[in-house]
């Protein structure tokens, strides 16, 4: 029973063994079929080549920023200061790659949008393969990077970081006794991943702590848990949701299916710290739990929607249902969750939700030199709700303390099975 318990946190990125860089604030509800090219993209990193073609060949682009002769004028400071660094800077020569990486995480930063970012070509491999499902090595461990220090949303299952005995909300301060403070949470993170059997020593202020401790970590191969289902006592099935990755809708089908045939009288479906993944993906699962009608609205930037209804062929559409919920429910999380809640299709059980209600897509740079993470729309629930930064608020509150923790208590999920045994009666 530990090993489902999930702490109250506020944080929301979920990454496997802190690959956390890639989707901060929450994994990207964007559409797997969207990780592709498209026209209107700079030209790589050649810069004579990119001065000639600095908006590549997208006419919207162009149009958006402006006449040729205006752009120019545009970028003439900006060239200037290339030119500068190029002929005073004190160490040459200089990185002309590195500048040109920074220059576009500068511009997307420009933005404000905490999800818009710029993901050098490690980044966004990593990115990749923890949605595809692939192995890992490192600490085993759910962050957020977006604060000013990088904080632990959830140590997964039976990983490293459990075993140290991380816990949600425990914020790292120094790695291997250097300091952290004011450093980028990307950075942090990528001083804590490395081979495995290696370890690593973080430096933990937790809440309730007097003074900040050493938690030493040995690294090691993770595989990204997807879902995971079991029934327990009273005829009940339960069902816990990892992230919104390729397989999941797949994987959730099967585990539904096993356990529908043991005839259960009630479904539980645990969000609880499932930061999201493929928009794709939640409509798929969002659909195993309701038959028909709209699952969430697609706002764009012109004022358009798109509309995303339900699928066919949901195995759980009738099942009495509760669904857990924390602070580290985000994003995809959210929009199943407020799709059951509007269809008045079951109760949430929990804490406040995260509160991500934007879409982002990820669109590959010429030349292998990553990729850009752009916020495209935000979403509502079916009931036009908005829950950016505002979350969903549960049916039923009820928090998790440390003590529970340590005691090996949920009483979330003791809620959420008192919900089930009353409509049975």
């Amino acid at each position: 029973m530990k090993s489902r318990i999930l702490v109250t946190i506020t944080g929301v990125l979920v990454l496997a063994v802190l690959l956390a860089g890639a989707c901060s604030a929450g994994f990207i509800v964007g559409r797997a079929m969207d990780i592709s090219g498209e026209a209107g993209i700079a030209q790589g990193p050649v810069i004579p080549n990119l001065r000639d073609g600095l908006l590549g060949s997208g006419s919207n682009t162009a149009e958006a920023a402006g006449t040729p002769d205006e752009l120019e004028a545009l970028f003439a400071p900006f060239w200037q200061a290339w030119d500068l660094v190029h002929k005073q800077y004190v160490d040459q020569p200089v990185d002309d790659v590195e500048l040109m990486r920074g220059a576009i995480q500068g511009m997307l930063n420009a933005l404000g949008d905490q999800h818009t970012s710029y993901l050098n070509p490690e980044n966004y491999e990593q990115a990749n393969a923890h949605l595809e499902g692939e192995e890992y090595q490192g600490i085993g461990a759910w962050v957020d990077i977006t604060g000013d220090y990088l904080t632990i949303i959830s140590p997964m299952p039976n990983s490293p970081a459990e075993e140290a005995g991380l816990m949600p909300g425990d914020q790292v301060i120094a790695v291997d006794g250097e300091d952290v403070t004011g450093i980028d949470g990307e950075q942090v993170r990528q001083r804590i991943i490395g081979p495995e059997g290696t370890t690593v020593v973080l430096t933990i202020q937790r809440e309730g702590e007097d003074e900040p401790f050493d938690v030493e970590v040995r690294r090691a191969k993770i595989v990204v848990p997807s879902v995971d289902g079991e029934m327990l006592e009273n005829q009940i099935a339960y069902v816990r949701l990892f992230t919104f990755g390729a397989d999941t809708a797949n994987e959730l089908h099967r585990t539904l299916r096993e356990l529908l045939a043991e005839n259960p009288q009630g479904l539980i479906l645990d969000l609880r710290n499932n930061g999201g993944g493929y928009l794709d993906t939640a409509i798929d699962v969002a659909s195993e739990f309701i038959g028909d009608g709209v699952i969430m609205y697609e706002v764009h930037a012109d004022g358009s929607e798109t509309i995303f209804d339900a699928r066919r062929g949901g195995l759980a559409t009738k099942i009495p249902l509760v669904v857990l919920i924390n602070e580290g429910s985000a994003s995809a999380s959210e929009i199943v969750a407020g799709a059951i809640q509007d269809h008045d299709r079951g109760k949430l059980v929990g804490m406040t939700s995260f509160g991500k209600g934007s879409v982002q897509n990820y669109t590959p740079l010429v030349n292998n030199q990553g990729a850009v993470r752009i916020t495209i729309a935000r979403w509502l629930t079916p009931d036009k709700r908005q829950i950016h930064e505002v979350g969903l608020e549960p049916d039923v509150t009820v928090e998790i303390t440390e003590e529970d923790f340590a005691e090996g208590k949920d009483p979330q999920l003791d809620a959420a099975i008192d919900l089930l045994l009353q409509e049975q009666q």
